[in-house]
């Protein structure tokens, strides 16, 4: 039954989310739908909006492609012969009927070879080509922006530029798919919705599967009229035609309603998606109805793929940043208890990282009867009293953890100002042991579109029809406890276990949780691999392959763009590279000895020359101490600190890089200093984070990650890193050594 079949005064709120929205058996009025028999190329089913076209090149259905229309498609039936299963090609665009060359594209199915023609928009581009300065442009600004919210809001700018929507909003799911509006810009003709909140129901599993898989979906009119899909006698009482690719695909009516209960005549949506997961969407709505043309959509699509790149790019980084951030917090707390029998003394000893292992308030450890308490927590007797609620609890492994305990627990209203939130770890198989942190009590207000309680009123539930600001005072949580907290904890239970209960051998069992580090950081790095390098180099080489293949039939903007995509590639691939090398730097072993730091300096500086060949540089490198330390990553640092100084005195008329040192009662101090282009004092702080760049790569080319690199290498070895810079007259950037026995001058 045709989802057009539901009355409209009688829509349920979930029937959209069993409505076969795939196979609506209509289109949207604004071109014609043709289903061919793949071996036949001969039509079996249609829509045609417009009458006159049928009136004037006859009916569709039976007809093979090369007489169909005119015979306009005629010439597709190559392309469209050897369409994979599964695949979408653009065909350019076919006049039908006098009425304008229709965008043409081809998507394969199993059985079924759909060929959608759209009516062309008046004024609309000529070519993607016309849409290519907005896209450079959008490129050029995300190298700038320095997180995923930003990021967005950038992205809502440029998809209304191009598009001319009244409001372009940046929606994000959350774990339950509840949505958030993260993102907004407008011109005030409808209201901001920005920060607003919007239920699960409002975007369904199998719509959320759709968008998914359709990066773009535009509906040109709420109020539009569906136009029906035609069948030969033959194929009558066939399966209904899954049209989910289609971009003239009619909507759920019970949707329709949806959006004109939100005031608007048009929508377009673009997904954002992370791994293959739906993250977001850019959504965009018109007071009026409003078509957009293809070349455009397109554009917003190619928008769409950078920003989920970009996306999924910064918080990854983010995390992998956090775990080992936590690692560092885990191996001081290993070090004190690998060597105390009474592992609740020593936990005890560092109260500061047993709290920021998991980002908590309060700690306690409860061990055969005893309580110790640390930081911000429930008095002792409500501790023993969650202890003994927890043994009774239904949980998987050793790990509870909930972000609102007096809702699930009655008794712990008592103590919500502190431990709202409790992630627990049980450290023992024959006692009551546990190690639990604590989080406070967080009162916030959610802003919701519209109330998100559902009424039983005993009649049909339909779309709901107030969007306005609802508020919603959420008590009795805490702050929610990440992915990153939990295994932070379940490590340090596996730590207890293995060192402190089970009397293992001291460095094996540290030896096991870093191989266990070690272990996850490949995987993270194998997964970048896979997800992000692989895609680049695959680009490259088609690129390549279309260059050597097409390069004599190309014209000079069609190999501009060509030679665009591959630099863009490959500098995409050359920062992947050097976050993979950031996040292995962490856990490469040590080998220090003593080393020439000035032979270090020399040959490090000598393998450099091809950087500045042509220019005449002043060097000043003095005789520098022997120190202990690594030497290839102190290769690396200096390899870092010396190429730096080489690239931002290129436009100086007379460069000059000094390397120094001097000692202090503790440490060695080293420097190199130049007369470059120097930076701001104010912007410091950025310099040794990952990312983080005070020049536009226009300027001088980099990823952001090599004075991390810096940092980290010198961090491991017990350093320190600063810098000193003014614009315009240089910049002097500074590490230290720690003495060891025998260091001599």
């Amino acid at each position: 039954m045709s989802s057009w079949n539901l009355k409209q005064n009688a829509l349920d709120l979930n029937s959209c989310a069993r409505e076969p929205i795939r196979t609506p058996g209509a289109i949207q009025p604004y071109g014609l739908i043709l289903v061919l028999d793949p071996s036949t190329l001969t039509v079996k089913e249609c829509a045609v909006a417009r009458a006159d076209v049928i009136e004037t090149l006859g009916d569709p259905l039976g007809q093979s492609i090369d007489t169909l229309l005119g015979g306009a498609l005629a010439s597709c039936r190559p392309a469209l012969e050897s369409l994979a299963t599964g695949a979408t090609q653009f065909l350019g665009a076919h006049p039908v009927g006098g009425h304008g060359g229709h965008h043409t594209l081809a998507h394969r199915l199993a059985d079924d070879l759909i060929v959608e023609l759209e009516a062309p928009v008046p004024g609309e581009p000529g070519s993607l080509e016309d849409l290519y300065p907005a896209i450079r442009a959008f490129m050029g600004e995300i190298e700038r922006v320095p997180g995923t919210r930003e990021l967005c809001e950038l992205a809502a700018v440029q998809i209304r530029q191009l598009t001319g929507f009244d409001r372009t909003l940046v929606y994000q799911f959350d774990k339950e798919w509840n949505g958030a509006v993260v993102a907004e810009d407008g011109n005030g003709v409808l209201p901001s919705y920005l920060d607003l909140r919007f239920p699960e129901s409002d975007i369904p599993a199998q719509a959320r599967e759709l968008y998914r898989q359709n990066r773009v979906r535009l509906i040109a009119d709420s109020d539009y009229h569906p136009v029906p899909l035609v069948r030969t006698a033959d194929t009558a009482a066939a399966p209904p035609t899954d049209l989910s690719p289609a971009m003239l695909r009619s909507v759920s009516p019970v949707h329709l309603q949806y959006m004109r209960n939100m005031g608007t005549g048009a929508s377009m949506s673009v997904s954002l998606l992370r791994e293959g997961e739906l993250w977001g969407l850019i959504s965009c709505h018109n007071e009026a109805p409003k078509r957009v043309p293809y070349h455009v959509r397109t554009a917003c699509e190619f928008i769409g793929q950078i920003l989920s790149l970009q996306i999924s790019l910064k918080e990854r980084a983010a995390v992998v940043e956090e775990r080992i951030a936590r690692r560092a917090i885990q191996v001081r707390l290993l070090g004190r208890m690998a060597g105390d029998q009474d592992f609740m003394a020593a936990l005890g000893r560092d109260q500061q990282n047993l709290l920021a292992l998991t980002q908590s308030a309060g700690a306690a450890i409860v061990h055969r009867g005893q309580c110790i308490l640390h930081g911000d927590c429930p008095r002792q007797e409500q501790v023993m009293q969650l202890v003994q609620w927890l043994t009774v609890q239904q949980h998987e492994g050793d790990l509870i953890c909930t972000d609102r305990l007096p809702l699930e627990w009655d008794a712990a209203d008592a103590f919500a100002d502190v431990a709202s939130g409790v992630l627990a770890i049980s450290i023992s198989q024959i006692h009551d042991s546990f190690v639990l942190w604590f989080r406070p009590e967080v009162v916030r207000t959610v802003r919701w579109g519209g109330d998100p309680r559902k009424e039983d009123t005993g009649l049909p539930l339909s779309p709901r029809t107030s969007f306005e600001g609802w508020k919603e005072t959420v008590r009795r949580q805490s702050l929610p406890w990440n992915e990153v907290d939990r295994d932070a904890a379940m490590e340090l239970r596996t730590a207890i276990v293995d060192i402190v209960l089970r009397k293992a051998e001291e460095m094996a069992a540290l030896n096991e949780q870093l191989l266990r580090s070690n272990k996850e950081l490949e995987a993270f790095s194998y997964s970048v691999s896979h997800d992000l390098r692989a895609p680049f180099r695959h680009i490259v080489g088609y690129s390549e392959l279309l260059w050597a293949a097409a390069g004599e039939r190309l014209n000079d903007s069609e190999k501009r763009y060509l030679d665009t995509i591959v630099e863009s590639a490959q500098s995409a691939g050359t920062l992947v590279d050097d976050l993979l090398s950031f996040s292995q730097m962490g856990r490469s072993t040590m080998g220090q000895i003593s080393m020439d730091m000035t032979a270090l300096v020399q040959d490090v500086r000598h393998k450099l020359d091809m950087e500045y060949a042509g220019r005449s540089i002043t060097w000043v490198v003095p005789n520098l101490p022997r120190v202990q330390a690594d030497p290839g990553m102190l290769r690396l640092v200096w390899q870092n600190l010396l190429s730096n100084a080489i690239k931002f005195t290129r436009d100086t008329a007379h460069p000059a890089i000094e390397v120094g040192h001097y000692r202090t009662d503790t440490e060695h101090v080293f420097f190199v200093q130049d007369n470059g282009c120097g930076f701001d004092m104010r912007y410091v702080d950025k310099l040794f984070g990952v990312f983080q760049r005070l020049h536009h790569s226009d300027e001088y080319e980099g990823t952001g990650i090599g004075l991390a690199n810096v940092n980290r290498i010198i961090t491991r070895h017990g350093g320190r890193t600063w810098a000193e810079g003014q614009l315009g007259v240089g910049a002097k950037f500074f590490f230290t050594i720690p003495f060891v026995t025998g260091d001599k001058v």
